[in-house]
């Protein structure tokens, strides 16, 4: 008698966990990427001129747009969808072309058609890109994913100094003590794996470094209630878009920088799952990357891409399901939607997010150092490469303004110290192990997985 056994060995991507655990570690995607979220349309608005009134449009239309992509990238259709625990939103390696486009005179609906019309040539481009797949071997992919890591704990420097420079108390005692505590609680509680803490470990602290701040003034309550209870993001709320070929130009090269970054990021949360990425899941990816980011301007936002920092926190809490992300992404939609929600989020201080960040920033930077550590340096250049790589990398994170007297095209792309080492990484490794030598078995091996 025979038995068929047709089913697949479940992916690690697809555990389901009770809708209680869900929300949790849902709500603590979302409140690790909150302030990066908002980030872009407060510094886009304010060079724009708007009101506070317009700014806070602009928020609620991120966070919307930012939840359905979120769940198109976890949930997935045909075609669209890496079907990874990979948050969307709306990226910030667009700001200072869109403030620039704003400069322009263009205002809001020249910035709009910019995202719209570059976007919708990345949708058309981001099967190609996938198929850059095959030359991003260990050895990239660990300095891209180091590098992630890297460039990311400016932020949560900054984060934890108050967020804002020009605030009275930036960079105060006061503050970095409030951001150590948060760090030091979210350490503690990473210990205690009794009724599965150490998995909310991340919310846990930022919660408690909330109540911290509370006692200790540096936060408070009372704008919750101002404001609209509910709202609909209305489409083109800032008028049509307007299309300006210039533009349209400086924005695809945004674009390509946008899919460099989604593809290390959807590389680097498939080997922290331990889940098999191949081209044809690359290409889902970006293509439910630049679909958001067409549908995006419609309601009054900007180009979407993967959020580095939240794969940090699926490597830190070990919770793999993209059905947790995917309930992240329907929170995001919620706040979008109820704005006063938003502003309750929105009472974190920057300083508790700073401590957290610096831990979930961390833990990308290590995850890629552990991927080099299984690396084969014997006999070959890798060591070469890394070195250079991450030295390259490095330059726009420890110098931002290194490249501001090159072209435009060229500083939009290498300010990124993302792109920086992901390009370099690759073109190194062409140059040392692909062109004009045989592939030798070390060299086509898996890559590893960080679990």
């Amino acid at each position: 008698m025979n038995t068929r056994i047709s089913r697949r060995a479940p992916r690690p991507e697809d555990e389901r966990l009770h809708w209680t655990k869900n929300l949790a570690h849902g709500m603590q995607h979302v409140l690790s990427m909150y302030g990066g979220i908002i980030a872009p349309p407060l510094i886009i608005g304010t060079a724009a001129g708007l009101s506070s009134t317009e700014i806070g449009v602009l928020i609620a239309s991120c966070l919307f747009i930012g939840g359905l992509a979120t769940i198109l990238q976890t949930i997935g259709l045909p075609f669209f969808g890496s079907q990874l625990p990979l948050v969307q939103g709306t990226s910030f390696a667009s700001v200072a072309t869109l403030v620039a486009i704003v400069g322009g005179g263009g205002g809001m609906p020249a910035v709009f058609g910019a995202v719209l019309g570059a976007a919708a040539i990345g949708l058309l481009i981001a099967p190609f890109f996938a198929r850059i797949v095959r030359f991003f071997p260990p050895v990239v992919t660990g300095v891209v994913i180091t590098t992630i890591g890297i460039s990311l704990i400016p932020v949560a420097a900054r984060w934890a100094m108050g967020g804002s420079a020009t605030a009275d108390d930036y960079g105060s005692v006061g503050n970095i003590a409030l951001a150590g505590a948060t760090l030091l609680i979210a350490l503690v509680l990473s210990r205690v794996r009794a009724f599965g803490i150490n998995r909310m470990a991340i919310l846990l602290a930022l919660v408690l470094g909330t109540v911290i701040a509370f006692i200790a003034g540096k936060t408070d309550f009372s704008s919750v209630g101002d404001g609209a209870i509910f709202a609909i993001p209305q489409p083109f709320a800032f008028g049509l878009p307007v299309f300006e070929i210039s533009g349209i130009i400086s924005m695809v090269i945004v674009v390509l920088v946008i899919l460099t970054e989604t593809t290390a990021d959807i590389l680097a949360v498939g080997q922290i799952t331990g889940s098999k990425v191949d081209s044809r899941r690359i290409a889902d990816g970006l293509r439910a990357d630049m679909l958001s980011s067409v549908v995006a301007p419609v309601f009054n936002t900007f180009t979407q891409s993967a959020f580095a920092q939240n794969v940090g926190l699926v490597a830190i809490t070990g919770v793999k399901s993209r059905f947790v992300v995917a309930t992240g992404g329907g929170i995001l939609l919620v706040l979008g939607l109820l704005p006063v929600l938003g502003r309750v989020v929105a009472t974190l201080p920057m300083a508790v997010l700073g401590g957290a960040g610096i831990l979930l920033f961390g833990t990308v930077a290590a995850s890629g150092i552990r991927t080099l550590s299984k690396v084969q340096y014997e006999n070959n250049f890798n060591f070469l490469i890394v070195a250079a790589s991450l030295a390259i990398g490095c330059i726009p994170v420890v110098a931002p303004d290194f490249f501001d007297q090159f072209p435009s095209w060229f500083s939009t792309i290498f300010h990124s110290g993302i792109s920086s080492a992901a390009i370099a990484a690759v073109l190194l490794n062409l140059l040392f192990n692909e062109i004009g030598r045989k592939r030798r078995p070390v060299e086509s091996e898996a890559a590893p997985t960080i679990a």
